[in-house]
């Protein structure tokens, strides 16, 4: 036996263990955010602080296109346009109307979520390339959109000025920290959110339709209803991610959502393992800290993007944390096991 034999057998002993024991895993969980609450007062630099701030924004981004991409087995490629619609509402409301972030982030998300609602509908009766180059599509329209509609969005000047989160009067910095937990909050409560839809009925449904959709309708699961619910709630996950990011740099413009930007996000997904919630952490750790390491690549980082890509598909589709989940499946409630049928 090789030593990446040894390494793999080690690591899927440990992963078991973690798997069998919910105290275990909870203490895991509990000391991680632990640490991630006590970074900023640990004396780390600004620098390191927006770097994590920035894994946080694309972790959200990662997890809105696994829903869609890792679960259900559509491939998008236009969830910058979501991100931009839920910047573009939420910046306008603050700027015209002076509402708070979490009253914006909200309309942000509702709006890119009625946008994914509308494009669902027609698009995911499409598949495979076809679905890939409509959403291209919707990503470049929502673009030129907010090029061309200079008297709503201000064209290609963009908007600024958009202001800071305030909770209680206290305004969120990147200085102070605030946009550091604000991040990571919503991190943590959109995981929770798709970990429970992953082990709900819906969950089973979309994987059912990943895995064969044929089989899934012969199964009287309604498809595109479920295929259309999961593109909507992707699109809001894209949307407050959107919105997050127009407070935090306080200023957008249409190149801000471009096609690059999708490109990551997809990257992100499929080097964490698409269909797996913990590798979207992983993945946007690798691929957001990397141009900050290599800043003399920096101008090569899509070509390193694709490298990485490209040798992922090769030696190992399925991402770094993608594959068969060794986890053990829980049956819906009221579903027991019987003694002579199995299943009762």
């Amino acid at each position: 036996m090789n030593k990446t034999n040894i390494i793999k057998g080690i690591s899927a002993k440990f992963i078991d263990k973690i798997n069998e024991k919910p105290i275990l895993r909870l203490t895991l969980i509990g000391l991680g955010i632990l640490w991630m609450i006590m970074i900023p007062r640990l004396g780390a630099s600004s620098f390191f602080i927006r770097v994590l701030t920035m894994i946080g924004l694309y972790t959200i981004l990662a997890l809105s296109l696994n829903l869609i991409t890792g679960y259900t087995g559509q491939v998008s490629i236009g969830q910058a346009g979501f991100c931009a619609i839920g910047a573009y509402t939420s910046a306008l409301l603050n700027v015209n109307f002076g509402l708070n972030y979490f009253i914006t982030s909200l309309c942000g998300a509702l709006m890119a979520g009625l946008f994914g609602f509308l494009l669902g509908l027609p698009t995911l009766r499409l598949s495979g390339p076809y679905l890939t180059i409509a959403t291209l599509g919707f990503g470049e329209i929502v673009r030129m959109i907010a090029l061309n509609f200079d008297k709503l969005t201000n064209g290609p000047l963009g908007i600024s000025g958009i202001q800071r989160p305030l909770i209680f009067g206290f305004q969120l910095t990147a200085l102070n920290g605030g946009f550091y937990y604000l991040v990571w909050a919503l991190v943590i409560l959109i995981t929770l959110f798709l970990y429970a839809i992953v082990r709900s009925k819906m969950g089973r449904a979309l994987m059912a339709i990943r895995d064969d959709e044929l089989v899934a309708t012969l199964m009287g699961i309604k498809t595109t209803r479920y295929k259309v619910a999961a593109f909507s709630i992707s699109a809001v996950i894209a949307g407050i991610g959107g919105s997050f990011y127009a407070h935090m740099i306080r200023y957008i413009d249409p190149n801000t959502f471009n096609f690059d930007i999708s490109i990551l996000i997809i990257s992100i997904v499929i080097l964490g393992g698409m269909g797996t919630i913990r590798g979207m952490f992983v993945g946007a750790a690798l691929l957001i800290s990397f141009p900050e390491i290599l800043r003399f690549a920096s101008a090569y980082r899509f070509v390193i993007y694709g490298l990485i890509l490209v040798i992922m598909i090769r030696f190992r589709p399925q991402g770094l944390f993608g594959g068969q989940s060794s986890a053990k499946y829980v049956l819906p409630k009221g579903v027991k096991v019987g003694a002579k049928d199995g299943i009762a």
